[in-house]
């Protein structure tokens, strides 16, 4: 039972949180401390067991209704009363509470390539969990996406690590309310949690946590470097990877968490492991041969919180006793631990869920006003022949196709609700909060205007995993997503609504059973009937003469047919796509996905969005993104091109833009910039359509001559920048010679004198950049 007396120094709010971690510490067990370290899954029911008898220190997917009886069970049933951090996967929205503001995914946002506008969904996201009594998110994800098989795309920024650094940071300044690691967070904000650290996305084909084959050098080239930005503008958490480097696990590896986080960049913030990392070890990896001696190396490696491994408990207890490990490391960790606490204020003020604040602020209308706006600029238009934007005159009818035009919760992609990681919300989202792309049509064209529904195809049949009901650790296997049979009957039923129709929109992609952990995909193509339908609609467009807008609604680039973007093989045939008018991706768009679709191809919109990640034409690429190093035999295969379907930074608007040359206008007067200068460059900008639009300008540094191999150039800066039809704005960037690095054999990085290239434009195409050059002196 809690000792409810003030008098205890660790009670005292007056006194120094290190008087008050040193006077708690003091107090407590090893049991109780060992318990501290551990944060265990609140879905199985069992509260007492968790917070009594294992003395956690953190909880995870606690359903609303558990909430309150957590803090409850804390404060009558312990003897010290240690508040609980509650933790969980609030990704693109407070993915588990019914009601909730659910945004584009990360690649959705990313597509904006507005960081203004992600800071604000964090901002937003932080207020509707904060009042629900959930004082943390395990977001952002900072992993680099290049291999586009791995399920978990649609949690990444994209391809880029400045693109992502810039999104991270914004989000984290939105979540934690500008409030950095070792500061008080306000009560209307919550905890970040950088993840996953690091290189967990560079798998081996595509597989989900398998050894990530890394150098040291390559992960401080492109891996490392986000995550370093936020550890040094205050994150407060940070989650390891799955993953093995150098044979290691992440949550054993000196390099990474000793030398690089807790070394280099002195990061102070708090470190928790994965599901079931420590475990892992044991039963999966093999790397220990038992959960003492993993618990052990958990520790000395510098992990506090550890995350769903129930065996750690007995584990680090039986390795203190039995003099494995120095209970003096379990006090560095569990200080860590109470020190988040007392800066969230929770012995003091549990943070318990607040009726008022909730009906206030979950899915209010201020928040899905952003919501809608965010939605609007993560389209990106790829392929637009001039049927786009179509005018809904009342005597035009419009066929909304395919099976994800009227798919409310496989619009809002992973992490949503129902899409497998919690039991309390069997049927997802509420329903009326959702505007799908068949939705989106209905609501917005005039009187009279037909809009008419087919669903054209399947995408997936569900089936049983042969492995069995549960994985190894217990947990339920969800069914398997096999590509669905061909349906005649949805396909006739399809071609003949698109026949007497003057617009067709098909809406295909992917299901949250293709998305996710464990949920890599061996191909990028369409499942189902949807390349049929697809192939049938191009057809009817061909010979009738109606345009044809192809939406894709994914959780990463899938490869799209021959139909949509012209020929896969040797010769880029784009004549085989002229069935298709226009093609768009919006990656997860959120709850007002649809709403967002519908405006920009009825012309209320200007589509702003551009790629975060590049569009392969096949998998066969795989892996392709902008930022290659140079040095390869030849710039195709034998079999197939290397050009992309769509490159880094594409998207069109409905205007047309053009850019002047770039002009350096500070080189100093010996001709060269020393390497703790900044390069001024400027450019002009005029819209040369008939219509308003936005333009991202985008500006990319090449290092000529490189000592060491390195890239041909990289993002270093990027504008949104709005124009009114026939104005010309002077763009300028500030771009500081110290961010113009390579890195040598050792994983120094560095500046190296030489010439160097700025080249500024449309996309990461050399064919869409402006050039011009300065140098760097010794």
């Amino acid at each position: 039972m809690t000792d409810f007396t003030n008098d205890l120094p660790y009670k005292n709010p007056d006194l120094p949180a290190a008087e008050r971690i040193a006077d708690l510490l003091g107090r407590m067990t090893l049991e109780e401390k060992v318990g501290q370290m551990m944060q265990l899954d609140a879905r199985g029911g069992n509260l007492d067991e968790l917070i009594i008898d294992k003395h956690v220190g953190s909880i995870l997917h606690t359903s609303p209704a558990d909430l309150p009886r957590a803090v409850e069970t804390v404060n009558t049933k312990t003897r010290l009363g240690i508040p609980l951090i509650i933790g969980d996967d609030c990704i693109h929205g407070y993915s588990f509470w019914p009601g909730s503001t659910i945004f584009p995914t990360q690649l959705g946002m990313a597509t904006s390539w507005d960081t203004a506008k992600v800071q604000a969904a964090g901002r937003a996201t932080a207020e509707e969990v904060s009042a629900t009594g959930v004082h943390w998110t395990f977001s952002p994800v900072l992993c680099i996406a290049r291999d586009t098989r791995w399920g978990r795309v649609d949690e990444t920024f994209g391809e880029d690590p400045y693109l992502i650094g810039e999104m991270a940071s914004a989000i984290v300044k939105g979540y934690q309310g500008g409030a950095k690691a070792g500061e008080r967070l306000a009560k209307d904000a919550i905890l970040a949690c950088a993840k996953h650290f690091a290189g967990y996305s560079e798998t081996q084909g595509g597989r989900d946590a398998s050894e990530a084959d890394l150098s040291h050098r390559k992960l401080e080239s492109w891996f490392l470097p986000p995550f370093e930005r936020v550890a040094k503008e205050g994150c407060g958490t940070f989650m390891l990877g799955y993953e093995s480097i150098d044979g290691a696990p992440v949550t054993f590896n000196k390099w990474l968490l000793s030398d690089k986080l807790r070394g280099d960049w002195n990061y102070q913030g708090t470190l928790i492991t994965d599901w079931d990392n420590v475990g892992r070890s044991v039963w999966e990896q093999k790397v220990k041969p038992d959960y003492m001696h993993a618990a052990t190396d958990a520790v000395k490696a510098g992990n506090d919180l550890i995350m769903t491994t129930p065996q750690f408990f007995d584990g680090a207890i039986k390795a203190v006793r039995n003099g494995l490990l120095d209970e003096s490391l379990i006090d560095e960790a569990v200080s860590r631990i109470l020190a988040l606490k007392f800066r969230l204020g929770l012995f003091e003020d549990p943070r318990l869920p607040d009726e008022k604040r909730i009906k206030a602020v979950i899915g209010s209308k201020d928040h899905q006003d952003l919501n809608l706006q965010i939605a609007r600029e993560s389209v990106a238009l790829l392929k637009n022949n001039g049927a786009l934007p179509f005018s809904a005159t009342p005597d035009k009818r419009i066929a909304v196709i395919g099976p994800l035009a009227d798919d409310a919760q496989n619009q809002l992609g992973d992490w949503t609700g129902n899409s497998g990681q919690v039991n309390w919300m069997p049927d997802g989202q509420p329903r009326n909060m959702i505007t799908t792309v068949l939705d989106g049509f209905r609501q917005l064209v005039p009187e009279g205007c037909e809009v008419v529904y087919s669903r054209g195809a399947d995408i997936i049949d569900l089936v049983d995993d042969p492995e069995g009901e549960c994985y190894p650790d217990g947990q339920p296997r969800p069914k398997i997503g096999v590509s669905a049979r061909f349906d005649q009957r949805l396909l006739d039923e399809a071609v003949a609504n698109a026949r007497q129709s003057d617009l067709i929109v098909a809406a295909v992609g992917d299901v949250v059973q293709l998305v996710g952990e464990t949920c890599s995909t061996a191909t990028l193509e369409l499942l189902g009937g949807q390349n049929a339908l697809l192939e049938a609609l191009a057809n009817v467009a061909k010979e009738t003469g109606k345009p044809l807008v192809v939406v894709l609604l994914s959780s990463k680039p899938q490869v799209m047919p021959a139909c949509v973007i012209g020929t896969n093989g040797v010769i880029v045939d784009e004549s085989a796509a002229d069935g298709t008018s226009a093609f768009m991706w919006a990656p997860n768009p959120g709850m007002k996905g649809g709403q967002a679709i519908a405006e920009i191809i009825l012309g209320k919109t200007e589509p702003s969005g551009r790629l975060p990640i590049t569009f392969p034409r096949h998998a066969g690429q795989l892996p392709v993104y902008y930022n290659q190093i140079r040095g390869q035999h030849g710039n195709r295969y034998a079999d197939l091109t290397q050009d992309p379907a769509f490159a880094f930074g594409e998207g069109l608007s409905y205007t047309t833009f053009a850019y002047g040359e770039p002009t350096i206008t500070n080189i100093p007067t010996s001709g060269t910039f020393a390497a703790d200068d900044t390069v001024h460059i400027e450019i002009t900008l005029t819209n040369t359509g008939a219509r308003k639009g936005t333009e991202v300008v985008q500006a990319y540094i090449g290092d000529i001559v490189t000592s060491y191999s390195w890239t041909d150039r990289e993002l270093k800066a990027f504008q949104r920048v709005e124009l009114e039809p026939g104005e010309t704005r002077t763009i300028a960037f500030d771009i500081p010679v110290a961010d113009c690095t390579i890195v040598d054999s050792d994983a120094h990085r560095f500046v190296e004198p030489g010439e160097f290239e700025v080249l500024i434009g449309h996309s990461s195409r050399r064919a869409d950049l402006k050039r011009t050059t300065f140098t760097v002196s010794d």
